[in-house]
């Protein structure tokens, strides 16, 4: 049976409020993708073109999800969240006006479809932030699971409500039928009032918010491999769904209708699986569940590609949509866990953008091996790309031993300046000097190595140790912010995950003073004035 636990945020009024605009938000993003699919096989019979509906609509994420999970860390949470949604809402009014009146074309209703995508990519990114704030950590795989399920929900619903005006209106309707449920999820969530994050420090700029985003990234060896692995699945799985119009075409009796069923069962199949998550996680890790999720997702569209029937093809897009959640939830809870909360809007957006980024390049992908060859053998091929890739991929864990505590820590000892410093005044420079016993430098190493990749996680532009040549057992570290804004910020950065770490630092010292800390603070130079000759 399943676990009705993963229905424990909902009983959090924010959260169940967010939760239903999230669900208005995502049936207007699937009614709009399956009225553009479908639409756009009636403008041209072109597998390509198909193909770049798909792509259209999840490019845009590629491109800007940085951007925008920089602007979501940076601003007002809600007002932009309210933003993103208005933006969806006037673009599918001028996609309902323009259908009405006969004007679309194929190739504008890929620019349209791009220019939804754009709210797309900017809405998931401060939506992603914001639900581990109205969440305890402990209930966090649940919501996730439960913004799963809106996602799915949205999928049964939103095709299933888009192929009856295809088949009985017309795409316009659907069109301004979706224009009606972006307005409802923009008014809902004006509706909440959320609270502003206590800090002295001023926000961020844009530029330097994207720069601390990408070095948090590259640091974080979790998360890069949750980045490759999320990207890898959606090159491979993206090609089942990218050519869904053509399949449903080509099944017996197929139509409008059969390609929203099949929609629909994914959903159906995604539903009844995160209500299992809470009993299968106590079962197994999240290795497990990316590996059996990305075997299952292949052997499924293998028989869809094989077997061109109705009675096939519907238990195994059911099946599919299991398997599909258990991959992208499992990697999206990895990801959440991974991040802190100052970044992680961008750090989300980073993972939206390799999750876009491998949908864009699959849809355009096994697009262009559909018209070389036929849709059955680019399906066949998605499918056995995704074996060869689990083969490459079985030493990249996502699991990586315990969580990471993120909980924000006190930074205690730290010394004021005794003369006046500019907040633009940089770069500074901090350095540690640490005597150890030279016995203990191998495993001293190892924890400067973890210090290297947590200072610059925090913002740092540099870092580096030096042995002292005169003095055994001597180091000095050394690290870089970019000015002093920036080093008071990194002091607001620190997590219990950096207080441990610091104290097996603090752990190799063998002086009787703890270790002697140094800022510094770049001087102009200013050329002394000679007087002429």
């Amino acid at each position: 049976m399943p676990s009705f636990a993963a229905l424990e945020p909902l009983k959090r009024p924010i959260f169940r409020g967010l939760w239903f605009a999230w669900l208005a938000a995502n049936m207007t993003m699937w009614m709009n993708d399956v009225a553009a699919a479908w639409l756009m096989t009636t403008l041209t019979d072109s597998p390509v073109m198909v193909a770049l509906v798909q792509t259209a609509s999840t490019l845009p994420v590629f491109l800007l999800g940085l951007p925008s999970g920089a602007m979501a860390d940076i601003v007002d949470r809600r007002r932009y969240f309210a933003g993103t949604q208005l933006w969806v809402s006037v673009n599918a009014l001028v996609l309902a006006a323009l259908s009405l009146g006969g004007l679309l074309t194929a190739h504008l209703l890929l620019v349209l479809t791009f220019v939804n995508g754009v709210g797309l990519a900017m809405r998931w990114p401060v939506f992603s932030a914001i639900v581990p704030q109205i969440v305890p950590r402990d209930e966090l795989p649940s919501a996730l699971a439960l913004n799963g399920i809106s996602m799915n929900l949205s999928r049964v619903v939103g095709p299933m409500a888009a192929g009856v005006l295809l088949t009985t209106v017309s795409p316009a309707a659907v069109f301004v039928l979706n224009a009606v449920l972006a307005a409802v999820a923009f008014w809902l969530i004006l509706r909440w009032r959320s609270e502003p994050r206590a800090s002295a420090l001023p926000g961020e700029r844009f530029v330097g918010a994207m720069r601390v985003g990408i070095s948090f990234t590259r640091q974080s060896t979790r998360l890069k491999a949750v980045l490759l692995r999320i990207f890898l699945f959606f090159l491979q799985s993206t090609a089942l769904i990218a050519l869904l119009p053509l399949l449903a075409s080509g099944l017996h009796g197929g139509g409008p209708g059969t390609f929203t069923v099949m929609l629909s069962c994914v959903g159906a199949g995604a539903i009844l699986a995160a209500l299992y998550f809470p009993r299968w996680r106590a079962r197994w890790s999240r290795d497990h569940f990316v590996l059996v999720g990305t075997l299952v997702h292949a052997a499924m569209s293998t028989l869809i590609a094989l077997v061109p029937e109705l009675w096939v093809a519907l238990p195994a897009m059911f099946v599919i949509g299991m398997a599909w959640i258990s991959v992208a939830n499992t990697l999206s809870v990895a990801a959440q866990v991974a991040l802190p909360d100052w970044v992680r809007a961008r750090g989300m957006s980073i993972y939206q953008m390799a999750l876009m980024g491998g949908s864009a390049a699959g849809s355009l992908l096994w697009g262009q091996v559909a018209s070389l060859a036929s849709v059955r053998v680019a399906v066949l091929a998605a499918a056995a790309f995704g074996l060869c890739v689990l083969l490459a991929m079985r030493r990249v864990s996502v699991e990586g031993g315990a969580d990471i505590d993120f909980t924000p820590a006190t930074v205690s000892g730290v010394a004021q300046p005794l003369v006046p410093v500019g907040a633009d005044e940089g770069p500074v420079m901090v350095t540690v000097e640490y005597q150890i016993d030279p016995a203990h430098a191998t495993e001293f190493a190892a924890v400067m190595n973890r210090t290297k990749r947590a200072r610059l996680r925090q913002g740092a532009l540099s870092w580096g140790l030096f042995r002292d040549v005169a003095q055994p057992g001597r180091y000095v570290e050394y690290f870089v912010d970019e000015n002093w804004l920036e080093h008071q910020r990194r002091l607001e950065r620190f997590t219990a995950f950096d207080a441990g770490l610091r104290s097996r630092r603090l752990a190799f010292h063998v002086g009787n003073e703890p270790p002697t800390v140094r800022r510094y603070v770049a001087d102009s130079l200013i050329a002394a004035r000679e007087a002429p000759p």
